[in-house]
């Protein structure tokens, strides 16, 4: 029997398989933020294992957030939505349900949940106009309907706080002994790895360095910090005396399978998880 919550969508770059180097050594703290929510794969973790007394959850991204609401506060009609014959496997409702606009909170939470999970490699990427933009996935039988896991996630979100906006409003938020992670569109390895397009506002270089400032501030505050980031000589030169430590992960993200495997990665934090 699933008793664990677990990431609602599928998210590029995804924590699930890092759980275990990413609650390693956590310090005693208050209340917990994550900012670039996405999937939430560390906060459901630390949900199920009874740490959180509060989880102040957002991201900058308007669908996902819905979403998340939407199943916090209005499952069972999400899940009655999600059951309707529309929502087929195919590629001419595919492309159908990607050109709709609805205009209701369940609405647009079903169209965000079934593009996410029959979208190609599960990704959520738009162009300049803010409009979803990934192809057909093809795959043979996606879970649409989770219901089980909708359940899980409904009840592990009902004591949390979820809002839409920049990671910036965390330095407000965060009390002294709060833990804040961190878990931005990932800095390019190279100059063709670009992908950053989550929100029609590209995260870019001069982003990566404001999002440092971010980390100071909060540091300075007695805040406990920990952030994940691609591994770059400018991501390591950027967080140097925070001594991060080096992980493996396996990304398949890249259209081409022989691209894809395990890439180097960052964990940053201001506290020594030994």
């Amino acid at each position: 029997m699933l008793t664990e919550a677990k990431p609602f969508v599928k998210w590029a770059g995804g924590k699930r398989q890092l759980l275990e180097e990413l609650t390693m050594g956590l310090p005693p703290f208050q209340n917990y933020h994550e900012p670039f929510l996405g999937g939430g794969a560390l906060f459901f973790r630390l949900e199920a294992e009874n740490q959180l007394k509060q989880a102040f959850l957002s991201d900058s991204n308007e669908e996902l957030i819905n979403a998340y609401l939407v199943v916090k506060n209005s499952v069972f009609e999400l899940m009655a939505e999600l059951a309707l014959p529309k929502y087929r496997n195919e590629a001419e409702t595919y492309y159908e349900i990607r050109r709709d606009k609805p205009e209701t909170p369940v609405c647009r939470a079903a169209r965000f949940i079934y593009l996410n999970k029959t979208a190609f490699n599960g990704l959520y990427r738009v162009n300049s106009k803010g409009e979803f933009n990934v192809p057909f996935g093809k795959y043979e039988n996606p879970k649409i309907l989770d219901s089980q896991n909708l359940m899980l996630v409904h009840c592990a979100l009902q004591k949390d706080e979820l809002y839409c906006g920049d990671y910036s409003i965390v330095a407000k938020n965060a009390r002294k002994n709060d833990f804040v992670y961190f878990d931005p569109p990932y800095a390019p390895v190279s100059k063709t790895a670009k992908f950053t397009s989550y929100t029609k506002n590209n995260f870019v270089e001069s982003d990566q360095e404001k999002l440092f400032k971010t980390v100071k501030k909060l540091d300075a505050n007695g805040c406990f910090v920990m952030l994940s980031n691609s591994y770059s000589d400018f991501t390591r030169d950027l967080y140097a005396e925070f001594e991060p430590e080096i992980v493996y992960a396996s990304r398949a993200i890249n259209c081409k399978g022989d691209k894809r495997g395990k890439i180097q990665e960052l964990i940053v934090r201001n506290w020594d998880p030994q």
